[in-house]
């Protein structure tokens, strides 16, 4: 019989491909590297071939040497840093939402932090994470699985809101009890190697059958089919807390603005001074004395202050 699964408590989300659209919007960038720098890769689908494994090492494979591999890397993230804006999955907004009321969330991408803050924020998701690995700031998934895995202060989680949660004792990160979910088998491959589990997505760069080969305890076709195998029952009550606020709250683009209308702070949910005015402006009407309205009749009001008086 197998050991039972401990219940998740972090998840890690790939974006390209598992949060977002990525195909088109990732190989219109891709192909205007590969003219410029004759890359050979002629075809969509050599270009999502090069998922396999990690992308920036799968591209220096094909470039002549060390310094043509450099210079297409750097021109790569420079574009997708400027141009990548890539659609959000349908029905994933409500599947993070979920998760974050339940568990601690993180993205690990190959992309640059820019665009993670601009994809995050744009779709009022920014504060469902409580963590973010780019590829600048770790160079594939294993190195940043490792990272989020040997920091205690990752156990802390965030519930769509700017502030963490500090609510009940946090533990550190438990293997046994991570999954990262994505959409590639190399990505699958590398979760397996850091000693995590794996889930796969089935609407992006590989199918059910090469995440299943690569790994994957569980592949979904369906964005909610996350939340009710990473969550079970629980999944059920949907976004609880601050996660139960509709994603639509978040304000119109302001210009010059990060695209979440408020010059780079998230407005899906008030601030921190916001909802501490409104405890304070709720105490203070509970303290104050109610005002007595005019149609009371002045006998009725003169017979309420005598039993008043003589109580």
């Amino acid at each position: 019989m197998a050991a039972p699964t401990r219940p998740v408590r972090a998840v890690l989300f790939d974006l390209d491909g598992t949060l977002v659209q990525t195909r088109t919007a990732s190989w219109e960038i891709f192909s205007r590297i590969n003219d410029r720098f004759d890359l050979g890769v002629d075809s969509p689908q050599r270009y999502y071939e090069l998922f396999q494994g990690n992308v920036f090492e799968s591209i220096r494979r094909i470039c002549r040497n060390q310094a043509h591999a450099a210079a297409v890397t750097d021109a790569f993230l420079a574009l997708l840093r400027e141009d990548y804006a890539p659609p959000l999955v349908p029905g994933v907004s409500d599947v993070v939402r979920t998760l974050a009321g339940h568990c601690t969330l993180a993205v690990m991408s190959s992309n640059a932090m820019q665009v993670l803050r601009r994809v995050l924020t744009d779709n009022g998701l920014a504060y469902c994470f409580a963590h973010v690995f780019g590829g600048d700031v770790a160079p594939d998934k294993r190195t940043a699985i490792t990272s989020f895995l040997a920091d205690a202060g990752s156990g802390f989680g965030r519930r769509c809101s700017a502030d963490y949660d500090e609510t009940g004792k946090v533990l550190p990160p438990d293997p046994a009890a991570t999954v990262l979910v994505t959409d590639t088998a190399g990505d699958v491959r590398d979760a397996l190697a850091a000693g995590i589990r794996a889930v796969g997505v089935a609407w992006g760069m590989h199918g059910v059958e090469e995440l299943t080969a690569a790994g994957a305890e569980f592949v979904a076709l369906w964005p909610q089919e996350l939340s009710a195998h990473l969550l079970g029952d629980a999944a059920a009550a949907g976004p609880v807390g601050a996660c139960a606020l509709p994603a639509t709250t978040a304000a119109p683009a302001r210009p010059g603005g990060c695209g979440c209308g408020c010059d780079g702070k998230d407005q899906t949910q008030p601030s921190v001074a916001a909802r501490r005015q409104r405890r304070r402006t709720a105490v203070a009407s509970l303290a104050a004395p109610a005002p007595i309205s005019s149609a009371v009749p002045d006998e009725l009001l003169a017979a309420i202050v005598r039993v008043c008086e003589g109580a």
